[in-house]
Parts: C-alpha cells; sequence; structure tokens
C-alpha cells in the first residue's frame, strides 16, 4: 500500500465523506431529488480517490502546458491549480480501474451532464443498478488501492423497500416511461455501444432480485436477506421466475443489427427490405406489442425482436453453413 501522508489523507477522507453523504441522501426517504444528488457527491468522491491514487503514483495531475522548465500550470483566476476532472482520470493510461467500473463512471458523468441544466423526472429507479454498482465499485477500489482501514462497508446499511412493485409499475420501469427525454436518449446511445460483457457486468450495472419467502425454521424469520449462490437450482428457478421485473435497460438494436444478426446465423438472404416488409406486415412497432422503442426519432428494436424474426427466418429462409476460411 502507498504510504499516505497529510494531503493524500486528506483527499482520502474527504472521498469517503463525499460517497457517505451520497449514499445517505440516497436511502433518506424525505429527499426526492435523490439520484441527481447522490450523482454529484459520487463524481466527487471518485475524483478525489483518483487524485490521491496519481499524487501516491508520482503522476502529474494538474493541467498544463508547455515541458521543462518552461511548464506552465493552468490555474483558475483565483490562482489554484487545475486538476483532473474525473472523466480524464479514468482516461488516463496510469488509471488501474477495470473496464466496467470505467464504463460505470462514465454513464454518471454523462447523466449529470443532461441533468444539470435539465429538469429531470423518474430517474431514480431506472439508474440505481448503475448507482448501487457505485458504491460496491469504490468500496472495493479504495481498499484495493489504500488498504481496508478506509473501507465504508461498515457505515452502510439496506435501504428498506416499503411497497412491492406491481405489473404496471414493472412494465414502467422496464420501458423508461416518465423519463425525461434527453436521459432516455442518452442511456440508448451510451448503452447501444457497449459490448454484451460489460452490460451484463455487476461492475457496471448492480442488480439483485428480492423474492418475498415464508420460512420454516427457527432463525429465519430474522433475516432480511438470504444469499443464494447463483448456480443452484434455487437460483435458477428465481432467475426464470422473476426475470421479467429486472430493472436494466434492455439492449436494443437497428435495423441494420438485426440483419446483421439473422445473416451471422446463416440466413444470408435476409436483407434489410425483408426487415422492413417484416415488420410493417405484423405492426410490430404498435404500442404494447414491446418489440423496440422511438428514441429521438429513431426506432431501436428489442430481443424479443430479434427472436421473432429469427422463428420466421427458420420457417421461410434456408439457413446456409458458412465454413470457415482456410490459412
Amino acid at each position: 500500500m502507498p504510504r499516505v501522508n497529510k494531503s493524500l489523507k486528506e483527499r482520502l477522507e474527504k472521498s469517503r465523506e463525499a460517497m457517505l453523504s451520497a449514499v445517505e441522501i440516497y436511502n433518506n426517504p424525505n429527499i426526492a431529488f435523490k439520484s441527481e444528488t447522490f450523482i454529484t457527491l459520487a463524481v466527487i468522491s471518485w475524483t478525489y480517490m483518483m487524485h490521491a491514487y496519481y499524487q501516491s503514483q508520482h503522476v502529474e495531475f494538474r493541467y498544463y502546458s508547455g515541458e521543462g522548465h518552461a511548464r506552465r500550470y493552468d490555474r483558475t483566476k483565483h490562482g489554484a491549480y487545475k486538476f483532473w476532472e474525473l472523466e480524464r482520470c479514468i482516461n488516463s493510461a496510469q488509471s488501474p480501474l477495470d473496464h466496467a467500473t470505467a464504463e460505470n463512471l462514465r454513464f454518471l458523468i454523462g447523466i449529470r451532464h443532461e441533468i444539470e441544466h435539465q429538469l429531470t423526472h423518474r430517474i431514480d429507479e431506472f439508474i440505481s443498478a448503475k448507482l448501487q454498482a457505485c458504491v460496491q465499485n469504490y468500496e472495493h477500489w479504495i481498499c484495493e488501492l489504500f488498504g481496508s482501514r478506509y473501507s465504508i462497508s461498515d457505515h452502510l446499511a439496506l435501504a428498506i423497500q416499503m411497497s412491492p412493485l406491481s405489473p404496471t409499475q414493472q412494465q414502467t420501469l422496464m420501458e423508461g416511461k416518465g423519463l425525461s427525454k434527453n436521459v432516455r436518449n442518452f442511456v440508448t446511445r451510451f448503452e447501444t455501444e457497449l459490448d454484451d460483457e460489460t452490460l451484463r457486468s455487476q461492475g457496471y450495472a448492480y442488480r439483485v432480485i428480492f423474492v418475498p419467502i415464508n420460512v420454516n425454521r427457527a432463525g429465519q424469520a430474522d433475516r432480511v436477506i438470504e444469499f443464494v449462490p447463483a448456480g443452484s437450482p434455487l437460483a435458477e428457478g428465481i432467475s426464470a421466475q422473476y426475470a421479467v421485473i429486472r430493472h436494466t435497460e434492455r439492449p436494443k438494436y437497428l435495423p441494420t443489427q438485426v440483419v446483421r444478426i439473422m445473416q451471422d446465423l446463416g440466413y444470408t438472404s435476409f436483407t434489410i427490405t425483408m426487415h422492413t416488409n417484416l415488420w410493417k406486415e405484423e405492426n410490430a412497432k404498435k404500442n404494447g406489442l414491446g418489440y423496440g422503442v422511438l428514441v429521438q426519432k429513431t426506432w431501436y428494436w428489442y430481443d424479443s425482436w430479434i427472436e421473432h424474426v429469427k422463428e420466421w427466418c427458420e420457417a421461410h429462409l434456408s439457413k446456409v453453413t458458412v465454413e470457415p476460411t482456410r490459412p
């Protein structure tokens, strides 16, 4: 672990204070501006921690121009050094963060840009998995880089869910209804560019399923959470039964991507014209079918449409087996 001097220690303490404040505000039932405040404080927290890391590694994280003795440091109008913002910190080649953690932070930075000067609605439930991942990642990295004495886990508690989600609420969350248009557009553009591994990563979005259970042993009634091994039959059954209520942004595909997927499956004769004729014949963009969503005048298709098109191809087209190219 790096040696912690006074200024580095101060950065780490301020970083922890900012993250704990973010969590406390988010868990406060009397505060309505939860996500917006959380993101602002979390970005400050991560920035201070990254500055502490670069300081410990003797990496220059002040903006400057020139080289050597001609180096001139950029300053604010009040004379303070201009330090790297969080995005510059995570984009640096010296950043220690893994890909999923970095993408999670880029997502939150992007949301912050959208909410700084715009009125927002209903973003708490829609991005909560990203906020949870942000805290989990922070706990991991501050301990990884500076030791467990800087852990925040002892100060955190489970936030109580006061009301269960109805089927209508579940559908509203999945479709992002009521969400600010600029935020929904940002999420769509951002996640369209992510690979599947990152989208599924707990480092990018931390997702859990809460299932009401009836206890049959003494002592079980005192547990709020039961941790179930991921590969166990119970976990598989829960995942199958409750997959519909995972409130995560679903992958979205442009028409050209749908065609490419079908062609990669061997349906090489499937074209963009056939795809257009298919969705028009079936009125697939009709509200309520759940095949896709309109974002900023562009239609994106969901996985459910991909499966539907695949079934159509299986019934109407010949599949070509593509032999691997020999060296």
